[in-house]
């Protein structure tokens, strides 16, 4: 079955959850590719994937990579094999279900009505978060106020990991110049897209916090993300950015 929208999911010991999300995407009336990054997890989340592969042989695909090394990198792995396979939507989701699969055609339909980038936002209207304890949502709230502030983005979710790509934006990027690998890496892609003038728009989502498996934040992750938006800020003074008008 043919598709034109690939959604990359990077794993990492995610076994109770990569069979459902796989077939719930699959289950949506749009057909979607899937492409899982697995980061040698140990817990056989790779297995259950090439097992399933044999049921969706054409729909699911699957890159293996030794050891851990950090969500940016998987997404950039992803993207590379997404343009290589000519794909026109590429998608960002989490395994966990803190992301639901059906928002997907909506972010999809967002981009087929102009939109270069369409992010999953939680706090485009409110605060949509189920599940997260108070604390977790002030940080993640206040991040997104952050990164205004320093960068001058007018982005309210700033931290979202819920998103659809037109391939002319992951084209124009220069991938291997993206320097974070943790939730800053998100920041990093949404903040170089508008340098670049692409048009990006939030999509108000639901994010409900996972229900199993563990969570992969970590205080190493979130310092990269706190100091590294003053540093790509002023690295960007320094680059230039080719107006995506131009391609």
């Amino acid at each position: 079955m043919s598709s034109d929208s690939l959604v990359i999911i990077p794993t990492y010991n995610e076994k109770e959850n990569i069979e459902k999300i796989i077939r719930k995407v699959f289950s949506l009336d749009i057909p979607f590719h899937v492409l899982i990054v697995d980061d040698g997890s140990p817990d056989g989340t790779a297995e259950i994937v090439q097992h399933l592969q044999q049921e969706f042989p054409e729909q699911l695909h699957l890159e293996q990579r030794k050891g851990k090394q950090g969500l940016g990198t998987a997404y950039i792995h992803g993207f590379k094999w997404a343009l290589k396979h000519h794909y026109d939507f590429i998608f960002e989701m989490d395994a966990d279900f803190s992301h639901n699969p059906e928002d997907l055609p909506r972010l999809r339909e967002a981009c087929l009505q102009g939109a270069d980038m369409a992010i999953g936002s939680r706090y485009i209207k409110g605060v949509n978060v189920v599940n997260w304890p108070m604390g977790r949502v002030l940080m993640s709230y206040f991040a997104s106020v952050y990164v205004r502030l320093i960068t001058g983005i007018h982005i309210q979710d700033a931290t979202a990991g819920f998103k659809c790509y037109r391939s002319i934006v992951l084209k124009t990027i220069q991938l291997n110049k993206i320097r974070f690998v943790g939730y800053a890496f998100q920041i990093e892609m949404k903040f170089t897209a508008i340098q670049h003038g692409f048009n990006v728009v939030e999509i108000p989502i639901i994010f409900t916090d996972r229900t199993e498996g563990t969570s992969k934040m970590s205080p190493r992750i979130f310092r990269e993300a706190f100091l590294g938006v003053i540093q790509m800020k002023v690295c960007s003074w320094f680059r230039k950015y080719p107006n995506a008008k131009n391609h």
